[in-house]
């Protein structure tokens, strides 16, 4: 069988599902990998291979037995020098090596956001033992907000408001993290309108934007986004210039197609960088209802050097979370049929094998004549999906 591309996909949880579907949709060849078997992304690809991203000597392994097209990282941990490597001896990794190594680590892309390139942002500092955190937020003042340096999806995120809560809160971030760096980030607590994620596709004609996406946080994990986000045009000539700069950056030295998650805090008219990850963004998931081209078909199509249109429009849509509640190895789901009833409703259930508190199981889906109705149909529709446990 002939494939348009072969690609390794490095992490298979719910956002390389759906890259999956999109790749293959293109004609592509997929390998999903992660640390555990069964992941969602795995039951879709066309081969699979299960180990640990740090685990430098087997990741370098796996790329020489499949000799991929494109090698696709879709976490945060992993080897990066090992993907720095093969970039040098020819491997195309997406975007770059350098993108995924910088990335990887919060310290490294605001260091470049902030000083190479001069975005704006908070005031931070980095910290390792408890008196380095006490002496950053002393810079930073209170509230300030602590995080591990590499982490995903908010884990291990809190916000801190005297110093009291320091040593809790640093603790929680350690144990939140990703990889083996016991390093946070003090940052002061930026006081926003709100937050949004600037979907930016770089791609062989140059740069594109999705609308704008809000979105609202718990435990410093998304449980909801829409799209569009009003915004002033003040504030998205903002975003958008601060996007194109660093994902430009980040792409520099070569082809460094694929999409971007650029996120934003906005107060008024100014606009306030916050992180980015060099791949399809868990708030992006509205897009699937949204947009004509989800997300992950933008970074599919990127990646390709397949065509990109300059313009990409969203209706209103919205998405919603659904999560579990304890830690279970058998699992199943009921109330699809009421989750579904309302028009423009949809839902993914993303198969994962096991469950966790709080971790994201499916995510329910709506669209409407404005996003305040397409939110209250996401909502509705995800508190009607049921999950029941086995022993």
């Amino acid at each position: 069988m002939s494939h348009t591309a072969t690609i390794l996909l490095l992490g298979s949880g719910e956002l390389g599902r759906e890259f999956v579907i999109s790749a293959k949709r293109l004609g592509a060849k997929v390998i999903a990998c992660d640390a555990y078997d069964n992941a969602p992304a795995m039951q879709l690809a066309d081969g699979r291979e299960v180990f640990s991203m740090l685990d430098g000597e087997t990741l370098r392994a796996v790329a020489e037995k499949y000799r991929p097209d494109y090698i696709v990282p879709e976490i945060e941990a992993i080897r990066t020098e090992v993907l720095a490597e093969l970039e040098a001896e020819g491997f195309n990794v997406v975007p770059s090596a350098r993108a995924v190594q910088l990335t990887m680590n919060r310290d490294a892309i605001r260091d470049l956001a902030a000083g190479e390139l001069g975005l704006t942002t908070s005031r931070y500092r980095y910290a390792e033992s408890l008196d380095e955190v006490r002496e950053a937020a002393e810079f930073t003042g209170f509230p300030c907000v602590i995080k591990p340096v590499m982490s995903s999806s908010g884990k291990g995120q809190s916000t801190v408001q005297d110093a009291a809560g320091l040593e809790a809160a640093r603790d929680y971030a350690v144990a939140g993290m990703r990889g083996d760096r016991a390093r946070v980030i003090v940052e002061a607590f930026v006081d926003f309108d709100y937050e949004i994620t600037l979907l930016t596709v770089r791609h062989k004609d140059g740069v594109s934007f999705c609308p704008p996406i809000g979105h609202r946080q718990e435990r410093g994990d998304y449980q909801e986004s829409w799209q569009p986000m009003p915004m002033s045009e003040a504030a998205i000539a903002s975003a958008q210039e601060m996007a194109r700069k660093v994902v430009e950056n980040l792409g520099g030295g070569g082809r460094g197609w694929g999409l971007f998650g650029v996120e934003f805090f906005v107060k008024g008219d100014t606009v306030i960088f916050s992180e980015l990850s060099p791949r399809p963004h868990d708030t992006g998931m509205v897009t699937l209802a949204s947009q004509n081209l989800s997300e992950f078909d933008l970074h599919a199509r990127a990646i390709m050097g397949l065509p990109i249109p300059d313009t990409i429009r969203a209706r209103p849509s919205a998405s919603a979370v659904i999560l579990a509640d304890r830690d279970a190895q058998e699992l199943s789901y009921s109330g699809l049929d009421d989750a579904l009833a309302a028009p423009g409703t949809d839902v993914r259930i993303f198969a994962k094998p096991t469950s966790r508190p709080y971790r994201r199981m499916g995510v329910a889906l709506a669209t409407a004549g404005d996003v305040d109705e397409a939110r209250r149909k996401a909502r509705d529709a995800a508190a009607k999906v049921h999950i029941s446990y086995g022993a």
